[in-house]
């Protein structure tokens, strides 16, 4: 059978609906992040408390993810794919009648599983069914959909706070995800080159262990933990600065995460910026510009947040993206299993850095909050040195 090749009727219908499925499952995933000041003050919760409601939902996630990938193997890929994309944007919709706050953090557990049936299946879906001359160009409007979903879940949730309740931003989001499980149900086409496996719960963490000894994989994963928890803690926490110690409204303060929007630019631009001056030497910059962001952050300015982030920003992307493809060339075989690995450390990053944040905010607010973040990426660009210290000295042939 043929795969799916650009500039074909079908070609449009796939990259459609995988990015509207990236954009359902991002919009949900950090749609509390904008409303966690209002979680606070609504359900009478802590700060630290109220970030747990995304930690919980990351971990669940980056847990279920190592085993979703998987289970496709046996059971098909677009059924689970469809049923993650429904059942998540319900319960999201769910979620904004929890009348006490356990129940909200019950719900988001919930959503964590469920909404790891997309990420881990939808990159093999499209590696077994679109042409390899034209899965480069699928896999960027399916990253867009991504870092739109998420531009959009924390825009509208803010701004629904800031103008009716912070229920129904949470309510609009779900919707909008229902929309898009729609989209994403009509558009694609069932799998034609998909082959069924037997699942191997001992197989897949033999390979899973095989992974772990690697200790290059292992630093990379690392750098991905710290790379988001660094990135989650930061906007968890700017909100509040911005409201408590600004006076900017909630309204104002929704629109601040349109910033994300650099991330889009900086994914754009990487490939680029790579060629030129090369993967180690990029990665080095992003590291320097994301901590010189940071650092900007503490300047006691309105104008000097916004540069911060905007600077933490733009490194952040480029040296995700950058880690995430040494994964790849790094893990000889099994590299699905190897990604998933890395999706796991990363978003247990976000859940780890967005819940330790919450205690350093207690102890020492804002300057608390940055110390740790500071720290994170000091250690991920010292983990660098040493990965490529390890790299030239056991795998010396291999080229960077």
């Amino acid at each position: 059978m043929k795969f799916i090749e650009r500039g074909t009727s079908k070609y449009k219908q796939t990259v459609l609906a995988f990015f509207a499925a990236g954009f359902n499952t991002f919009a949900i995933l950090y749609v509390v992040q904008p409303i966690l000041p209002d979680l606070t003050t609504f359900y009478n919760v802590t700060p630290t408390a109220a970030s747990l409601s995304l930690s919980v939902t990351t971990f669940t996630l980056a847990i279920s993810m190592l085993f979703f990938g998987s289970l496709s193997e046996t059971v098909g890929r677009k059924n689970i794919m469809i049923t993650s994309m429904l059942v998540a944007s319900l319960l999201c919709i769910l979620t904004a009648f929890s009348p006490t706050f356990s129940s909200l953090f019950v719900m988001r557990a919930i959503q964590g599983v469920a909404l790891a049936g997309l990420p881990s299946i939808a990159m093999a879906y499209l590696g077994e069914e679109i042409h390899p001359t034209s899965l480069p160009g699928a896999m960027g409007l399916y990253i867009s959909g991504n870092a739109l979903g998420a531009v959009f879940g924390r825009v509208f949730a803010g701004l629904a706070a800031g103008l009716w309740s912070w229920q129904v931003g949470v309510i609009g989001v779900g919707v909008v995800s229902l929309i898009a499980t729609v989209i994403f149900w009509y558009s694609l086409s069932p799998s034609q080159h998909f082959t069924k496996r037997e699942f191997n719960l001992l197989s897949l963490l033999k390979t899973l262990a095989a992974h772990i000894k690697n200790p290059l994989l292992v630093i990379l994963f690392v750098m991905g933990f710290l790379l988001l928890g660094t990135n989650v803690s930061v906007y968890n926490y700017v909100s509040f600065v911005l409201i408590e110690d600004y006076q900017v409204s909630q309204t104002i303060v929704s629109w601040i995460y349109l910033i994300f929007l650099v991330g889009v630019l900086s994914s754009m631009i990487s490939g680029r910026l790579v060629y030129q001056f090369g993967k180690t030497t990029m990665l080095y910059t992003a590291f320097i510009i994301s901590i010189s962001g940071l650092l900007i952050l503490l300047i006691p300015s309105l104008i000097a947040v916004i540069i911060g982030l905007v600077m933490f920003t733009f490194g952040f992307f480029i040296a995700h993206s950058l880690t995430s493809g040494w994964v790849g060339s790094i893990a000889h075989n099994n590299k699905a299993q190897a990604s998933s690995l890395y999706l796991f450390f990363y978003y247990t990053g976000s859940s780890v850095g967005g819940t330790l944040a919450g205690l350093f905010w207690g102890m020492a607010g804002w300057y608390g909050v940055s110390l740790m973040n500071i720290s994170f990426l000091v250690l991920g660009l010292m983990l660098y040195m040493t990965f490529l210290y390890l790299l030239k000295r056991r795998i010396w042939h291999f080229k960077i």
